[in-house]
């Protein structure tokens, strides 16, 4: 399936984090602990797409890779209305085509590190194109940490030769896992469950090349009944994604 709509960007907001610049360490430490990024854009309308969210559950139990679905609303029009959907996951993978130049929109699709996509369910080319983008990209160094009551987020510089050393810092609250029982549309009659579910993708902050520091209210982290969060340091809005961090579990915080 494929649906190709003009591209919109939302605005940058940056409510309740403080920004600053802070010393981080040896940024030649990032490539060493740096993992992929793999985003899943499927339907709960989509007949092709189970295949693809199975596979998922495969990348995100992968230490090397950090797996996200997020599922888009333009095939509710189908028959049965996606419970997991965001205009804002629709609109993002759009602004990936857009960035990437091919106008290449479908479900399901996988958009590996924020420069390459592939067929949701075809693990070999995924795969390949993991291999590919992680060695071809310059990485910056994320960390995640709880600090009183908050949680501290932590970008490195810019390494040399990087260009375009700016970018956006997002923040996403992730439910490891969520099973729905589909009634109508073209996946009438199964449970499929989904991993990794992004349930909110906000952008919180400006990396303008240099050592950043972010804090987080944990209270703001405790919502939507989600187990994770993950933090993705991205050259513009759908460019390189150039860092990341994860903390799978919020409950100890």
């Amino acid at each position: 399936m494929s649906n190709i709509l003009k591209s919109f960007f939302f605005g940058l907001a940056i409510a309740g984090a403080v920004v600053a610049v802070a010393a981080f360490g040896d940024d030649s430490r990032a490539q060493s602990r740096s993992k992929s990024v793999v985003e899943l854009y499927t339907s709960q309308g989509c007949s092709s797409c189970p295949p693809a969210d199975a596979l998922l559950e495969k990348y995100a139990a992968r230490d090397d890779v950090v797996a996200l679905s997020l599922p888009v609303d333009y095939w509710d029009y189908l028959g049965w209305k996606d419970t997991l959907a965001s205009p804002l996951y629709s609109q993002r993978q759009r602004d990936y085509a857009l960035t990437r130049g091919d106008r290449e929109v479908y479900t399901p699709q996988v958009v590996v590190n924020g420069v390459a996509h592939a067929v949701g369910s075809d693990k070999r080319t995924i795969d390949r194109q993991i291999s590919r983008t992680i060695r071809r990209q310059a990485r910056v160094a994320v960390q995640l940490r709880p600090e009183g009551d908050t949680v501290v987020i932590e970008t490195g510089a810019a390494p040399r030769g990087l260009a375009k050393a700016s970018g956006t810092i997002w923040l996403a609250l992730v439910k490891k896992s969520e099973k729905v029982a589909i009634q109508r549309g073209e996946n009438r009659g199964r449970k499929i469950t989904y991993y990794n579910v992004v349930r909110e993708l906000k952008p919180i902050g400006e990396w303008r090349g240099k050592a950043t520091t972010l804090k987080i209210a944990k209270m703001d982290l405790k919502k939507l009944g989600v187990d994770g969060c993950v933090v993705l340091l991205q050259q513009g809005k759908t460019g390189r994604i150039l860092g990341v961090a994860e903390m799978e579990d919020l409950r100890g915080i």
